[in-house]
């Protein structure tokens, strides 16, 4: 599991590139190198990879097809960086929401719209059907970042960003055009799935008692 706070950047130094697959390694900061072994969880742009090898502070991580399919990490090119957070141990505090680091879609940012100590950016997902998942003040993890959603139409959602978040994470970079990684609040997805079944279940009492 993860919070959602990004707890450093991390540059790609290496892309081992084979069909349907890949490997790349990346340089953690020396802040998060304490204790880490293989095995261990990570996640890049909010997509959890798993530590396959550690020299230093270069770490390999494998991505299956699944993975370059689904999120923006098979974009990657030698030189970019990602948005990096260990996996949360107990006792930890969630300063963001708690996170399963599966990406569910990308999303492609359409507009952005800057002022004095602030950023807009707006959003349309590439997965139409999970728009009804994000709901205004609700969570969302964007490239592994727990942000508040903001406005919402019915394609398109944004974000409000404080510099500490454009500071600590990629999305000051970002540009029109650009993917990020989409993973959306499981408890939202609980409720909103669990709210549809009622409805339908009680949609087709009324028809089956109709038809009686």
């Amino acid at each position: 599991m993860f919070t959602g706070i990004v707890q450093g950047t991390a540059k790609v130094v290496s892309i081992d590139e084979k069909p349907n697959f890949r490997t790349h390694v990346v340089e953690l900061p020396e802040t998060m190198l304490d204790g880490i072994e293989t095995g261990a969880s990570i996640a890049h742009n909010g997509c959890c990879l798993t530590v396959t090898e550690i020299n230093g502070s270069h770490i390999s991580f494998d991505l299956m097809k699944e993975t370059l399919r689904i999120t923006n990490l098979g974009e990657l090119e030698v030189g970019d960086i990602v948005n990096v957070e260990r996996a949360a141990k107990f006792s930890d505090e969630i300063g963001g929401h708690l996170m399963s680091g599966h990406i569910m879609s990308t999303a492609e940012i359409v507009k952005i719209l800057a002022s004095e100590n602030n950023r807009q950016i707006w959003f349309k997902v590439q997965d139409p059907t999970l728009m009804k998942y994000i709901l205004y003040k609700g969570f969302i993890g964007i490239d592994g970042i727990s942000l508040t959603v903001g406005e919402v139409t019915a394609t398109r959602f944004c974000v409000h960003l404080i510099p500490e978040t454009l500071q600590r994470t990629t999305l000051s970079a970002k540009k029109l055009g650009q993917r990020v990684n989409i993973e959306i609040d499981p408890q939202t997805q609980a409720v909103v799935d669990t709210v549809e079944r009622v409805l339908a279940a009680k949609e087709a009492a009324v028809v089956v008692n109709v038809v009686e």
